[in-house]
C-alpha cells in the first residue's frame, strides 16, 4: 500500500517540474496503474508499513484518487489566472494524503488521527480560494462541528485500548455501554452529515470553491460512513437497540430535507442538502446492520460521490458564465449553453436514482434492507423518493427552461476540458454497474 502513497506524495514536488496538466495526467496515470494492479480482496491485504486494504478500503481509495485528480481538471481558473496556482496543487495533493492515509490504516487511533487532519487542507481550500467574506464562518462551522463530536471518539479510542490492548479493527473485542456506543459514533454522524447536525453543510458547499465542493460531496461525506463500517464490527450486545432511534431520526430527515431542496434558491444549496438526504439514507443502511444494507450503503456512497460532484461542476461551469448561483438569474440555459443541457438532464436523472446508475441499485438495495427492519417505514421511504425525484426536476427545469436572463449576450458553449470533465464523473456512474458484484463481497 505504500507504494500509492509513495506515488502521489512525489508528486508535490514534482509539480514544479511539470506543471498543472501533466501533474494531472499523472495522477490519473497512477489511478489506472493502481487500479489495475491490487485484487479487490474480501480481506485486508497488501500490507506494507502497517498500512493495508480490504476491498472497502480499496474502493474508497480509488474513489479519493479519481475525484482529487478531476478537482484539478476543474479548478483550471485558479491556473489561468494565476491565484497561488502552486499552493493549490499542494493543498489539494496533501488532503489526498491524508485521505489515503485514513482509509489504508488498520488501526483505530490512527483512523482518527487521519481523519482529523484531513479537516485542515478542507478549511484551507475554503479560506484561500472561496468566494465570499462568508467563507469564515462556513469553515469555522466545518471546523467545529467536526472538533466538537470527534473529543468523545478520541476518549472512547483510548477506553479501547485501555481494555483490549490492541486499536486493530478485527482484534477489539468488548462489552459496549450507551455511553461508549454514542462516543464511538457520534463524529462519524456529524461528518456524514445527519439530520440536524448537517448545519454545517450547506454553508460550507456554498463558500467553498468548486474543489472544495468536490472532495466535500465526493469523499469527505464518506468517511463517516467508512468509519461507522468499521466501529460497527466491534459494536454488539445490547447497546444495538438504539440503532432504532437513529434510523428512525434519519427516515424522518429524508422527507424533510426533500421539503428543503424544493424551497431552496441557490444551485449549490440545493445539490448540498439533496447530499444531505442520500446519506441520510446511507446511515439507515448501515445502521440496519444487514448485507443488503451494508453492500447497499457502499454502492450508494459511491454513487453520490461521483453523481454530486459532477452536479457541483455544473453549478460552476453555469456560475463561471453567469457570475450567480441564483436559480431565479440562471434560467433558459438550454439556449444560452444548449450542449451542456444533455449533461444536466442525464446527471439531474441520475440524482433522483434513474437506471443504470449506481444511485439506483444502492437506493433499491437500501430500501429493501430498511423495510426488513421495519414494513412501515415504506412511508418515509415512498415520500423521500418521490420528493428527490421533484427537486431533481425541479433543478433541471428551473435551469434549463423558462425565459433567459437580460443581461447576457450571445450564446456560450463549453470548452472541451468541461465536457471531459462531466463525462469522466458520468461514465463510471453508469458503467460500474456492469461489474457490480464485487460490491456484494465485502460483509
Amino acid at each position: 500500500m505504500m507504494e500509492v502513497f509513495m506515488y502521489y506524495i512525489f508528486l508535490i514536488p514534482g509539480y514544479y517540474f511539470f506543471g498543472w496538466w501533466l501533474t494531472f495526467l499523472f495522477m490519473v496515470i497512477g489511478f489506472f496503474y493502481f487500479f489495475n494492479s491490487f485484487v479487490f480482496s474480501t480481506y485486508f491485504c497488501n500490507f506494507s508499513y502497517s498500512f493495508g486494504g480490504d476491498l472497502l478500503s480499496l474502493c474508497f481509495i480509488f474513489l479519493t484518487i479519481w475525484i482529487v485528480s478531476l478537482m484539478l481538471l476543474a479548478s483550471s481558473s485558479v491556473y489561468f489566472m494565476n491565484n497561488y496556482s502552486a499552493e493549490f496543487v499542494g493543498i489539494c495533493l496533501f488532503l489526498l494524503l491524508f485521505l489515503l492515509l485514513s482509509f489504508m490504516t488498520s488501526d483505530l487511533f490512527l483512523f482518527y488521527v487521519f481523519f482529523e487532519s484531513s479537516l485542515i487542507p478542507t478549511v484551507f481550500l475554503i479560506f484561500g480560494w472561496g468566494y465570499q467574506p462568508e467563507r469564515l464562518s462556513a469553515g469555522f462551522y466545518l471546523l467545529f462541528y467536526t472538533l466538537f463530536a470527534s473529543l468523545p471518539l478520541l476518549v472512547s479510542i483510548f477506553y479501547c485500548f485501555n481494555l483490549c490492548g490492541t486499536l486493530f479493527y478485527f482484534l477489539i473485542k468488548l462489552d459496549v455501554n450507551f455511553y461508549l456506543y454514542l462516543g464511538l459514533i457520534c463524529a462519524f454522524l456529524v461528518k456524514m452529515p445527519m439530520v440536524f447536525f448537517h448545519f454545517w453543510l450547506p454553508s460550507a458547499h456554498v463558500e467553498a470553491p468548486i474543489a472544495g465542493s468536490m472532495i466535500l460531496a465526493g469523499v469527505l461525506l464518506k468517511l463517516g460512513g467508512y468509519g461507522l463500517m468499521r466501529v460497527f464490527i466491534f459494536i454488539d450486545g445490547h447497546v444495538l437497540i438504539y440503532n432504532d432511534y437513529f434510523i428512525g431520526l434519519s427516515l424522518f430527515g429524508l422527507v424533510l430535507v426533500g421539503f428543503i431542496c424544493l424551497s431552496q434558491t441557490d444551485i449549490k444549496s440545493l445539490i448540498a442538502y439533496s447530499s444531505v438526504g442520500h446519506m441520510g439514507l446511507v446511515i439507515c443502511g448501515i445502521f440496519t446492520l444487514n448485507s443488503w444494507g451494508m453492500c447497499g450503503s457502499l454502492v450508494l456512497m459511491i454513487g453520490h460521490g461521483l453523481c454530486s460532484s459532477a452536479l457541483f461542476c455544473l453549478a460552476n461551469i453555469s456560475y463561471e458564465r453567469v457570475g450567480s448561483r441564483s436559480l431565479y438569474i440562471n434560467k433558459g440555459l438550454i439556449t444560452f449553453m444548449p450542449s451542456m443541457s444533455l449533461f444536466w438532464f442525464l446527471l439531474s436523472a441520475n440524482n433522483m436514482a434513474c437506471p443504470p446508475s449506481l444511485n439506483l441499485l444502492g437506493e433499491v438495495m437500501l430500501i429493501n434492507s430498511i423495510l426488513g427492519w421495519s414494513s412501515f417505514s415504506f412511508i418515509f421511504l415512498a415520500f423521500s423518493s418521490f420528493l428527490s425525484c421533484c427537486y431533481s426536476i425541479y433543478l433541471y427545469a428551473v435551469t434549463q427552461h423558462g425565459s433567459l436572463y437580460g443581461g447576457f449576450r450571445g450564446v456560450s458553449s463549453g470548452n472541451v476540458r468541461e465536457y471531459i470533465l462531466i463525462f469522466l464523473h458520468w461514465f463510471p456512474l453508469n458503467f460500474i454497474i456492469m461489474k457490480v458484484d464485487i460490491f456484494s463481497l465485502w460483509f
